[in-house]
C-alpha cells in the first residue's frame, strides 16, 4: 500500500517555564506528507490562530510540495479561543520558549515516523507576521538576549521563512524590527515573502534597508499584510498564497541542495 498525506490534530502538554515547571496546553495540527523532503513548523500571527484559512491554505500547498507541516497555537491564543476573551499576544520572553519547546518535542508529535528518518529530515521554521518574527529571532544571533532562561535546541534548524514579516508597527515606520534579520550568521539564510503594499513593511521601505545577503525577499505584487491583492491588480489571493508556498518550497530545495 502506498503512503498517503494525512492530517491530525493533537493537544500536548508543554513546559513553558522550567524553573516553575509550569504547564500550559498547546494545540497542534500535524499535516504529514507521504514522502517529506522537509518538515516545517508554521506559527500563526498575533490575531488569527493556527486554523485560520490563510494558515490552512499555505499548509495545504506545502504538503502538496512534499513538505510535512506542524501548526500550533501559542498558549495565549488557546486561552482566547477557550474563554472568548480577547487577550493581547504574549511578549517575546513567553513566545520564544513556546516555539523552542515545539522544536525540541518534535518526535513527540511525529510519533508514527521512524526516529532515524525524522532526524534525517531537514527542519525549517517560519510563520505569519508575529510568528515569523519569533522564528526569525530563534535563528538569529539575538536569541540569547531575548530569553529569560537558557533553552538549547536538540536539533538543527536548516532555514527560516517569513510570510508578511512585521518590519514595523502600522503607521510607525521609524520603529523598525530589523535585528532578527540583520544579526545573522552568514550561513544562516532566511526567506521573506512580502506583499508589496504591506502596511507593516512595504516594498519601498524594505528596498531602502541594508538587509544582509542571506536575507532573501520575494515581493508579491499589490499584496497586503495577508498577501491579498486588490482586484484591479489582476492577481488573486489564491494565486499569491500559492506563489508564497512555491517560494518556500524552492527555498527549501535550495538550502537542502547546498
Amino acid at each position: 500500500m502506498s503512503k498517503q498525506n494525512h492530517t491530525r490534530e493533537v493537544t500536548t502538554s508543554q513546559v513553558t517555564t522550567p524553573e516553575k515547571a509550569g504547564v500550559e496546553q498547546t494545540s497542534v495540527i500535524i499535516e504529514q506528507a507521504a514522502s517529506p523532503k522537509a518538515i516545517v513548523i508554521f506559527a500563526h500571527g498575533a490575531g488569527a490562530d493556527k486554523s485560520h484559512e490563510f494558515m490552512a491554505k499555505v499548509s495545504q500547498h506545502l504538503v502538496a510540495h512534499n513538505i510535512s507541516v506542524l501548526r500550533f497555537n501559542f498558549p495565549y491564543m488557546d486561552k482566547r479561543l477557550a474563554d472568548g476573551k480577547k487577550r493581547p499576544p504574549d511578549r517575546m520572553p513567553k513566545l520564544l520558549p513556546c516555539f523552542l519547546n515545539i522544536i525540541n518535542q518534535l518526535s513527540e508529535y511525529f510519533t508514527d515516523v521512524d526516529a532515524t528518518e525524522l532526524a534525517k529530515t531537514p527542519l525549517f521554521i517560519g510563520g505569519k507576521s508575529m510568528g515569523s518574527r519569533v522564528a526569525a529571532t530563534i535563528t538569529s544571533e539575538t536569541l540569547a538576549g531575548e530569553l529569560k532562561e537558557d533553552i538549547k535546541l536538540n536539533r538543527k534548524v536548516a532555514g527560516t521563512f517569513c510570510l508578511g514579516y512585521p518590519f514595523y508597527p502600522i503607521g510607525k515606520p521609524e520603529k523598525t524590527r530589523l535585528t532578527p534579520l540583520t544579526e545573522r550568521h552568514k550561513d544562516n539564510s532566511i526567506l521573506i515573502v512580502q506583499g508589496s503594499r504591506d502596511k507593516l513593511g512595504d516594498k519601498q521601505a524594505i528596498e531602502n534597508y541594508r538587509l544582509p545577503a542571506q536575507c532573501q525577499v520575494t515581493f508579491l505584487e499589490d499584496g497586503d499584510h495577508d498577501l491579498k491583492p486588490r482586484v484591479k491588480s489582476g492577481f488573486t489571493h489564491a494565486e499569491h498564497i500559492q506563489s508564497a508556498a512555491n517560494a518556500i518550497s524552492e527555498y527549501i530545495d535550495s538550502v537542502v541542495s547546498r
